[in-house]
């Protein structure tokens, strides 16, 4: 009951801690009662967290956990799973960026098959990635000429280089994180925010077959999970026994059939119809 009252008082008090930081830079005058109290509140929810926190840490080593494991258990307790998946994706999104800077490729091993699916959308975040470097020059200068206080420019500038990196982040997570198919699996992926590993002796019969009506980064209808690029999938693999599929969010459902999109589909359908081998380990 503390844990799930701590959690929220403090997913109640940071939007408040960020809309009073934003108003301050802003150049806005607080009256000092208010800024104090919210300062207070902010200081008392942290130290309950921590409170909290160390409570958890104990009772993780009192179970015999070393401290390491300790504190993945205690971060566990006190991070909801959506946040700790959201701040993944910040990492594993920087991360891309790096990638493909080096032009390199997470998660594809010597004598695996990558099966790209970026290009359909390469050409339209890239744009889009433009328009938002150029609107982020213009507010600076819309700012400017209306003599708007250098935290508030700050404040804007900060937001618009964030989103513009947001976008070739999930640009770079496109292209560096492509479906892998290897002798062992066969990894449906779609940038940072799915990652479905299929055995594939699970693997009945894989086809080509276009739609163009799928919904969302995900989708799971009826044991059939579709995993699209602009809401287009090309390669259906049909399965003996169903497989876990994780949603973006940390939410678990199963699913005996894959629908998923290839920039090549009939390349991925070659190589999924090479067949498995009985033993063997696969090569992390």
């Amino acid at each position: 009951m503390m844990l799930r009252l701590s959690r929220a008082a403090l997913l109640a008090v940071l939007p408040v801690e960020l809309l009073l930081g934003v108003l301050l830079v802003s150049g806005v005058r607080l009256p000092a009662a208010a800024t104090v109290a919210a300062e207070a509140a902010v200081a008392l929810v942290l130290l309950a967290e921590l409170a909290t926190g160390r409570r958890e840490f104990a009772r993780a080593r009192r179970r015999g956990e070393d401290r390491r494991a300790a504190l993945r258990t205690t971060v566990r307790q006190l991070v909801p799973v959506q946040v700790r998946r959201i701040l993944s994706f910040e990492l594993a999104g920087a991360g891309a960026l790096l990638l493909w800077t080096a032009r390199r490729r997470n998660g594809v091993p010597p004598g695996a098959v990558a099966v790209p699916y970026a290009k359909e959308q390469f050409s339209t975040l890239l744009a889009f990635a433009f328009v938002m470097a150029v609107e982020a020059a213009g507010m600076e200068v819309l700012l400017l000429e209306l003599d708007a206080p250098a935290g508030l420019r700050a404040v804007f500038l900060l937001l618009d280089g964030y989103s513009l990196l947001a976008v070739l982040a999930l640009l770079a997570a496109r292209v560096t994180r492509p479906h892998v198919v290897t002798a062992h699996e066969l990894r449906v992926r779609s940038g940072v925010f799915v990652d479905l590993r299929i055995p594939r002796t699970l693997i009945s019969s894989v086809r080509t077959s276009r739609r163009y009506d799928e919904q969302g980064l995900l989708s799971v209808e009826d044991g059939r999970c579709a995993v699209p690029v602009a809401s287009q999938t090309n390669v259906t693999v049909e399965l003996t026994g169903p497989v876990t599929v994780v949603r973006p969010l940390g939410r678990r459902t199963r699913a005996a059939a894959v629908r998923f999109f290839a920039d090549a589909p009939a390349a991925a359908v070659e190589a999924l119809r090479i067949p498995a081998p009985v033993t063997g380990r696969e090569r992390p």
